[in-house]
């Protein structure tokens, strides 16, 4: 299962897919996209990815998995990411409100043609090909939006927000199993007691 960068992987992904595909039109270079937050000052980018939430969706198995002949792990956890795309209000780009919308427009449209990536993808180093994380816009009421803007002290905008799913953070807890050195099998006969 996917180590603890999974997280800035996929941030790092999704930053890539949209300076591959929204530079040099609508945005002029891919320095001008980056993952940040609203709250910060003093940036010069025209587009933000804030990763706002991380939420643990319960557990997928209860008990070790088996990643060897004698090795034992702590089952994976899911989790959610969510992120909120923005445009960095303090760019001295000097954008109107139709550039801010083809902006915000493209970046939608990048996203939903790649909104899945294979944590294989991201660590090459994983054993096993695993489920993909799926990039799906949210659906969350505008009042929700706001508390989010409202939460860093900003004044709600425009922007689009994300849920990446499934994200399975594996366990560093390894157990190592004793190898069977003796086996006991009895046979009785049909009605016959084992006593």
């Amino acid at each position: 299962m996917a180590d603890y960068p999974i997280i800035s992987d996929i941030s790092a992904y999704i930053v890539r897919m949209l300076r591959e595909r929204m530079c040099p039109e609508p945005i002029p270079s891919p320095n001008n996209i980056d993952v940040s937050s609203p709250a910060e000052q003093d940036v010069d980018y025209i587009l933000g990815l804030y990763l706002y939430d991380i939420r643990e969706e319960g557990e997928i198995a209860s008990g070790p998995i088996r990643t060897g002949r004698m090795r034992l792990k702590k089952a994976p956890k899911p989790y959610s990411l969510y992120y909120m795309l923005f445009i960095n209000g303090s760019s001295q780009m000097g954008l109107k409100a139709h550039d801010i919308q083809k902006i915000i427009g493209r970046a939608a449209q990048v996203l939903n043609d790649s909104n899945s990536v294979s944590p294989n993808t991201l660590q090459s180093w994983l054993e096993y090909e695993e489920a993909p994380v799926i990039l799906t816009p949210s659906k969350i009421a505008l009042e929700e939006k706001v508390r989010v803007w409202s939460a860093i002290s900003k004044p709600y905008q425009i922007s689009l927000f994300y849920k990446a799913a499934p994200v399975f953070l594996s366990s560093e807890i390894v157990v190592e199993t004793v190898p069977v050195r003796e086996a006991i099998i009895t046979l009785a006969a049909r009605g016959e007691s084992l006593e």
